[in-house]
This record gives structure tokens, sequence and C-alpha cells, in this order.
């Protein structure tokens, strides 16, 4: 059946590291940049793995964007322009506000797409991003490849020992994994240490 939605929406795109959240998110910029949507772009600026102003996919694929702080530095440039739309990449690094203030903009007309891990290294939620997607008119959770069977993953595994909550890294300290190789990746982490 055929949907027609108001033009203020949420949109939540999740899964785990390695799953093309990114691309995915670059594909529904380049929708909205020709169909002439003014759009904010922004990311936390803790996310310093590839560029500080730009949003990167593993595909080689980039957009501009504005690094920001807080939810407070995003109202700042979103009051700043005319915009139309909010997209936000990496939306588990902001604090709840965030849930509010998307929520008043969709009440607005504001198309708003965050992207962001679902999950974190332990497989527990990002508490923002499962709130987002409770609130969102529409959710895409993408899976990787399981670095260690092929299967499909749906967790994101740290290689390191850390327990530390908030870890930035790529490939040097994260793995996509399937919910058994995770599973097993954690009880050999374990071992380890008891050894």
């Amino acid at each position: 059946m055929y949907r027609k939605y108001s033009s203020g929406i949420i949109e939540v795109v999740t899964g785990p590291m390695f799953s093309g959240k990114t691309e995915e998110l670059i594909k529904r910029i380049t929708v909205l940049s020709y169909s002439e949507i003014p759009t904010l772009i922004v990311k936390p600026v803790i996310d310093n793995r590839f560029s500080h102003n730009e949003i990167f996919s593993r595909n080689g694929r980039s957009i501009k964007c504005y690094s920001v702080d807080t939810v407070d530095d995003i109202k700042e440039l979103f009051r700043q322009q005319n915009y139309k739309a909010l997209v936000i990449d990496e939306a588990q690094f902001f604090d709840e506000s965030l849930i509010d203030f998307v929520e008043e903009l969709a009440v607005k007309g504001i198309r708003v797409i965050a992207c962001g891990l679902d999950q974190d290294f332990r497989r527990k939620p990002f508490k923002i991003i499962a709130n987002l997607m409770a609130i969102a008119d529409q959710v895409t959770k993408l899976k990787a490849v399981c670095l260690s069977c092929k299967n499909a993953a749906s967790c994101s595994f740290r290689t390191s020992l850390s327990q530390e909550t908030i870890e930035i890294g790529d490939t040097n300290k994260y793995e996509a994994r399937c919910r058994l190789c995770h599973q097993n990746g954690l009880n050999h982490q374990k071992n380890k240490k008891i050894s």
C-alpha cells in the first residue's frame, strides 16, 4: 500500500560498523541535493577518523559537513539558514537532548535523517539510537559481513581489551561479527584476561 508522508519525518539508518551506514546516508543526502532541499549536515567532533569537515564512506565517497560538539551547536547552525532537512552522522555520540530537538524539527515539517551505531562493542544498545528508532517514521537497519564466519553481521566487536564505552577506531580496533562469533570473541578475551 502506498503511504503518503508529511515533509517532517524522522529516518534512522543504523547497524554495526562496516555495514555501509555512511554510504546509505550519502545516497540520501544526494537525493536531497538533487531535490534542492537546503540541508544541514553534521557529525560529532569526536569522530576524527578521516576528516574534520567531511563524512566518508568506505567506498571513497565524501560530503562536506560541520563538526560539532553538542546538540546546542546543531541548533545554532540550524538557526543560521532556512534549512529544510537535517542529517546527523554518528548520532550515537550526542546526548539525549537530540531526541526532543529532532521531534521538534519534524513537527515543524523538517526532514531529519540520523545515522549511527545501534549497539556498543558489548552489544548493549546506544540509548540515543534506540530512542530515535522508537520515534522514527522509517528505520533502515543494515548488516555487515562477519569477519570470522562470513555470515551476516549485526555486531561491532572490539579487538582490543579496552572496556571504555567510547573508543574511536576503525579496522585497527573493530570487526563486524555475527552474534555467535561476537560471543565467541568475548569468551576468548575473557579467558585471555584470566590466564
